[in-house]
């Protein structure tokens, strides 16, 4: 997977690193979201929820040409959104 930091829209600089950001991509227990809100559709954007290698649990938006993702937005995940993810997995974890 490659990712576009070139001009980035947001601070990468700030409490999240850009590898914690792009392995949050690699947790192989991600969850990826198509939001179905006319907000994004003029481009799409997707959503991913995932953990760094750290534990850090990040929510990202990012949109992707098949071959490069570019991160619009990353934060360290809300309460419900770490609820949400721990369900997630539970699920995945006990089929």
């Amino acid at each position: 997977m490659e990712f576009d930091w070139n001009n980035s829209p947001f601070d990468v600089a700030g409490s999240l690193t850009v590898t914690e950001i792009e392995e949050s991509f690699e947790d192989p227990f991600a969850v990826r979201l198509m939001p179905d809100s006319t907000r994004f559709s003029v481009q799409a954007r997707y959503f991913n929820l995932g953990r760094s290698a750290g534990g850090v649990g990040l929510f990202s938006v990012y949109r992707t040409n098949g071959k490069m993702i570019r991160v619009v937005l990353a934060r360290p995940f809300t309460e419900l959104e770490e609820y949400f993810y721990q369900r997630r997995l539970n699920q995945a974890l006990s089929a």
